[in-house]
This record gives C-alpha cells, structure tokens and sequence, in this order.
C-alpha cells in the first residue's frame, strides 16, 4: 500500500459517518429476532421432546445440546478474522449471512438424528447404553457443534457491527432495541410452538406418552420453514448497513501488512485485569442465567402436568419479560443509575426471582409458575441491557472483533455448562430425592447461589481501568508492529 492510498484510507475513515437511525436500529434487530426463533427451537422444544418424549436422560440431552456451546472458543477467532479478513469487501455482513446458513442446515439435520436416537430409544424400551444409542448421540453431538459453530460465525461479528456503527453514548439504547428483537423472536417462537403442537393436545394424548409418529409431522415442518425465514431476516437486517454506517478502519487494516494478528490481540485481551475480572462476571452471570434452560420445560411438565404447548410458551412469558425488561432500563434505568448499578440491582432481583419458581411449585399452579417467569423475565432483561452495555464498554475500538469474541466465549462456553450442568444437577436430584419438585428446586437454589457470587464480582469491575491500560497496551503492540 502507498503512502498516498494510506494517507487516503485514514481521510475516508475520518470523513464523519450518518447517524444510525431507529428504523435502521429496528432493522438490525430482525437477525437476532431470527435468533430469538431458533433459540426455542434448539433449546426449548428439543430438550422438552428428548427428555420428556423420549425417554433421553436429563443429562445426555443436556450434554448434547451444549455441545453448540463448548466450540464457542471459535468466537475469538472468527472476531479476529471479521477484524482482518474481509469476505468479497465486507469485514461483518458475510460473516453474519454465512454462519446464518450454516447454523439452519446444523438444526434441520440435528432433527432427523434425534428422530432416529428416539426410535432406537422406543424399541429398546427406554435409554440403554448400546453401540446405536452411542453413535447417534456422538452424530448429534458433531451436529450441534457445527451449529455452534455457525452461531459464532454470525453473532460475533453482527455484535462487533453494532460497535463499529454506534458512538458509547448511544449504545445502552442500540442494545435495548436490538436485544428486545432477540425476545420477540423468542415470544414469536414460542406462541408458535404452542399453537403447532395444540394437534397433539386436541388428539388427547397426555404428555410423556406421545409417539414418534405423532410427535414427527408438527416439528418437521416447523424446522423446515424457519432456518429459511432465519437467513431471510439476516439479509434484510444487514443490507447496506455495514457500508453505510461503519466506523471500522477497513480501508486500513485490510490492506495493511502489519495488521493485529491473533496472537498481538491475544496480548491485548490479557493485558488489563479487568478483562479477567469482567471475563470472569459475564461467565457466572451466564451460568446463573440460563442453568435452568435444559430443565424448566420439564419442571412445568412434570411438577405442574402441563402440556409440550403450555411449557412451550413458558418461553412467551419470559420473552415478554424481558422486553419490559429491556425497555425500562436502555431508555429510563440506565441514563438514571448507570450501567454498573443497574445490573448490580438487576442481579440482585434475579436471584429473588429463583426463590419465586420454587414457591411455585409447592402451589402446582401453572399461572403461578407463568407469573414467576414473567417477573424472572423483567429482572433479567434488566441484567441483561446492564452486563451487555457495560461489555461493549469495555471493548477497544481497534480490536473490536477479538473482544466481542472473549465476551461471546465467555457467554457461549457458560451458556453451554449451565445447559449441562442444570440437566447434571437434575438427575442427582431425582436420585436424591423421590419428589421431583425438590429434584428441581436444588437446580434454581444453586442458580441463585451463583447469581450471589456474580454479585461480588461486580463490584471489581472498573471501566476506565479497562480503557487506560487497554489504550497502552494497543499503542505498545501497535508499535511492535510496525518495528518489527
């Protein structure tokens, strides 16, 4: 690269980029609205199906699906690579529309496997420890890996996106629009569940007892028709975006040969401890979170006799939940307490809300279990805007992708034990305990414990240590670079 075509990537990086308006805010929010929808697929009617259908133990099911989880160390490295390796000129989009198709062939083909583990599950009479059982279980592992796999190679980047269109000021309401999209998607999903599978409800088939040839029409044809509207929303949420609105030195780091590499940006991450210390919070805030993922559809089937339809849309509670969640905070909450404070309350009313779930199973009310899903759902959206803010915070500029991919390895690889764990903890439980309500209680009593821990944790946490020591750290390496 010559100096003059240098010095004309530094003009047109420094030339002041539009506003991102609300509708094009909205607009982004469709690829995590798509998320939302494959997320209730995944992970809430696939493991109430494995594990109550089936027959699939709690903790093969939930081992299973956080195989998707365990690969997110790739999300450093595909943030690296958005950071430095554009796809046909574009560092974030195709990043985003490629591991959006990944991710919705991985889900199609996960289905068909578990069709086959089921009925290897039916004709041995219940789960065996066998040659059959071992190799679908170890396929629909491979596949829900690469669906991980897929998920890293889109959500890093769109998130790193989000950083390079929008000023800090700005922010906590980008990620309360953005992420409320996540929700709806995941309300939209459940309501759809719930009225896909009110056929088997009408047929007067009760829960647990529900064949493979009844179970196979509705879900195959649910995970055939939405991996195609998922991508579809991808392509119109990042349209022109990228080119429009980017603040990202493209024209620099693409061309240059003394780009960041991995490992330079490895030693930026670990130079602040404040990287560990928020590393550190994001895991246990993720684990507490979403440790009942793999078990609350079950909890309302078993504890509360309610129908796949009804535990489906537990998900439409707490999706609606959040969206109020959401809203208050980026738009009231946060400009009021700060970010630090809101998701110390946040945190705080989380683990109240663990203690309402066990409460209501003692009444065995499914409107009281939907009322503590609901009020679960507001104080983590609260959590949620607050940790997410103050994430992209501590985020440096020039090294976007490679910290949106720390902070996504530490959610996904959280996300991911907590998924396991939650099924792990279930099954000691139940051999604990005759009374499944007690099984289930011991997973939302350690939730809360964890959520404490996050709590103390917190209090560490200094953005503007972050930014001082991240700053030096980048000029140092920077000029590594450049002498060596």
């Amino acid at each position: 690269m010559t100096l003059e075509d240098f010095s004309e990537a530094i003009a047109t990086n420094n030339r002041p980029k539009r506003q991102i308006g609300m509708l094009t805010i909205f607009r982004l929010g469709l690829f995590n609205l798509g998320l939302g929808l494959m997320a209730v697929l995944t992970l809430a009617v696939l493991n109430r199906v494995m594990i109550s259908e089936l027959g699939i133990p709690a903790t093969i099911t939930g081992g299973i699906l956080a195989t998707s989880l365990f690969v997110s160390p790739a999300r450093v490295g595909f943030g690296q690579l958005s950071d430095n390796k554009p796809i046909l000129g574009k560092h974030r989009t195709n990043y985003v529309l490629l591991g959006t198709a990944i991710l919705g062939l991985a889900v199609f083909l996960a289905v068909q496997v578990i069709w086959q583990l089921g009925a290897v599950v039916e004709t041995s009479g219940g789960w065996q420890w066998n040659s059959q059982t071992i190799g679908w279980s170890a396929l629909l592992g491979l596949i829900m890996a690469i669906y991980g796999l897929g998920v890293s190679c889109s959500s890093t980047p769109f998130t790193t996106l989000l950083v390079d269109i929008t000023e800090e000021s700005r922010r906590s309401k980008l990620v309360a629009i953005v992420w409320s999209m996540l929700m709806v998607g995941i309300v939209i999903g459940g309501v759809t569940g719930s009225i896909v599978f009110k056929k088997i409800e009408v047929a007067g088939i009760s829960a647990g007892n529900i064949p493979l040839e009844t179970l196979q029409p509705p879900i195959n044809s649910v995970f055939s028709f939405v991996p195609f509207l998922v991508l579809a929303l991808a392509l119109i949420a990042t349209w022109g975006v990228e080119k429009k609105y980017s603040r990202f030195s493209s024209g620099i780091q693409s061309d240059r040969d003394d780009s960041i590499s991995l490992n330079r940006a490895l030693q930026i991450l670990s130079t602040s401890r404040q990287t560990g210390i928020f590393f550190t919070f994001l895991s246990l805030l993720t684990i507490s979170l979403f440790m009942q993922e793999a078990v609350l559809e079950p909890y309302g089937g078993e504890v509360f006799g309610m129908s796949i339809g009804q535990t489906t849309q537990l998900n439409s509670y707490w999706g609606m939940g959040i969206l109020l969640g959401y809203s208050f905070t980026g738009f009231l909450i946060i400009p009021a307490l700060g970010k630090k404070l809101t998701t110390k309350i946040g945190c705080i009313l989380v683990a109240l809300c663990f203690g309402l779930i066990i409460a209501a199973g003692f009444t065995q009310q499914p409107k009281m279990l939907q009322l503590a899903v609901l009020l679960f759902g507001i104080t983590a959206g609260i959590t949620t805007v607050g940790g997410i803010s103050l994430m992209l915070d501590l985020t440096a500029a020039k090294t976007a992708g490679t910290f949106i991919g720390a902070w996504g390895l530490a959610q996904a690889m959280s996300r991911g034990l907590a998924t396991f764990f939650g099924g792990v903890i279930l099954d000691i439980g139940k051999g604990m305990f005759d009374v499944p309500l007690i099984a289930y209680s011991l997973v939302f009593a350690i939730q809360a414990a964890v959520m404490v821990l996050a709590i103390v944790i917190l209090d560490s946490v200094d953005v503007q240590e972050f930014k001082d020591n991240t700053s030096k750290a980048l000029s140092t390496v920077m000029e590594g670079d450049l002498d060596g």
